[in-house]
């Protein structure tokens, strides 16, 4: 079952309530998408912590073979 792009901002946007989310589906097929994630609460944090973090809030939703969503590249950083 595919998820949509709006599914996957409502999961990050749960724990990143004031983040610029840009969620991009790359193959136009509900399974692989892009994510950019722009929040103050990522600065000082390596991009591991940060990318830990943004996978966590999506809830398990990319777990094993019966993930919602198959592949999700991610970009994450404190605002400038």
């Amino acid at each position: 079952m595919a998820i949509e792009a709006q599914q996957i901002e409502d999961l990050i946007r749960a724990s990143f309530p004031d983040a610029r989310i840009t969620i991009t589906d790359l193959a136009g097929d509900g399974n692989h998408y892009a994510a950019e994630v722009i929040d103050e609460s990522f600065r000082g944090q390596n991009r591991v912590q940060q990318q830990r973090a943004v996978y966590a809030a999506l809830k398990g939703k990319m777990d094993g073979s019966q993930g919602e969503l198959h592949a999700l590249a991610l970009t994450t950083k404190a605002p400038d």
